[in-house]
C-alpha cells in the first residue's frame, strides 16, 4: 500500500465534502420549486366594485330614485278648460239668423260693375257680433237656384259688434251683362246666410237681371262692415 502523503489525503477529503454539499443543496432546490408555486391572490386582478371608478365608467340612477324624480317634476298642463269657454263664448256672442233681419240696398254702379250692399241688422234685444262674409244665392219664384254661388273677395275679416238695432254690410258685385255679354235671368229673391249660420233669410230682389252663365258671370261677395252702405 502507497501511503499518500497527509496533505494530499486533506485536499482530497475537502473535495469530497463540498461535492456531497452541492449535491443535497441542488437536491433541496428542486424540490422547493416544485411542491411551493407562485401564489396569486384571489380578486387582487381588479379594484373591487365601487372602490375605484375608472374614468370611462358611467354611473347609473337606481331606478327608485328616477321614479321618484319623475313622479315629483310638475307634468305639462293639460290645455285648460278656458279654451273651450272662449270658444263657447264666441260662439253665444255670434249674431243667429233668428236674431237679424236681411235686406238688399241700391245698386250703385261703376266701372261696368253692379254694387249691391247687403245688409244684416240686429233685430234682437241682445248685443251680438258678425265676422267674415254671408252665404248668398239668387232663386227664381220656383225656388230654384240661379247661378253659381257667389264668390268670396279678398279681405281682412273683422268682428263687428251690434248692439240691437244697429247693421253690418257686405257687397255684392258683379259685371254688367249688357256689358260682359253673359247669360241672364231675373230672380225672384236674394237667400242671405249670416257667417257661421246654416238658416238663410229671403230678401225680395229688385235688382233686375242678374249674370247667370257665360263670360265674366261671376257675383262676388265681401267682408262685412260697420252700417248700411259704403
Amino acid at each position: 500500500m502507497v501511503n499518500a502523503p497527509r496533505s494530499a489525503r486533506h485536499g482530497a477529503l475537502l473535495v469530497g465534502t463540498a461535492a456531497v454539499l452541492g449535491l443535497l443543496t441542488a437536491c433541496g432546490n428542486g424540490k422547493d420549486v416544485h411542491s411551493n408555486p407562485p401564489i396569486t391572490a384571489s380578486g387582487t386582478a381588479a379594484p373591487a366594485t365601487g372602490t375605484t371608478e375608472s374614468p370611462t365608467s358611467t354611473t347609473s340612477v337606481p331606478a327608485a330614485t328616477s321614479t321618484g324624480a319623475a313622479s315629483s317634476a310638475p307634468s305639462k298642463a293639460a290645455p285648460s278648460a278656458s279654451g273651450g269657454g272662449t270658444t263657447a263664448a264666441a260662439a253665444s256672442s255670434r249674431c243667429h239668423t233668428s236674431e237679424l233681419s236681411a235686406s238688399v240696398g241700391r245698386n250703385d254702379p261703376g266701372a261696368g260693375q253692379e254694387n249691391f250692399p247687403v245688409v244684416l241688422t240686429n233685430r234682437s234685444g241682445r248685443t251680438c257680433t258678425v265676422r267674415g262674409y254671408p252665404g248668398a244665392a239668387f232663386e227664381s219664384a220656383s225656388g230654384s237656384q240661379l247661378g253659381a254661388d257667389p264668390k268670396r273677395e279678398s279681405g281682412s275679416p273683422s268682428t263687428i259688434t251690434l248692439r240691437p238695432g244697429q247693421s253690418a254690410w257686405a257687397g255684392l258685385t258683379f259685371s254688367n251683362p249688357g256689358i260682359s255679354g253673359a247669360r241672364t235671368a231675373t230672380p225672384a229673391a236674394l237667400l242671405v246666410t249670416p257667417p257661421d249660420e246654416r238658416d238663410s233669410l229671403k230678401v225680395t230682389w229688385t235688382g233686375g237681371a242678374v249674370p247667370v252663365s257665360g263670360n265674366s258671370s261671376s257675383v262676388f261677395l265681401s267682408v262685412f262692415s260697420p252700417g248700411t252702405a259704403p
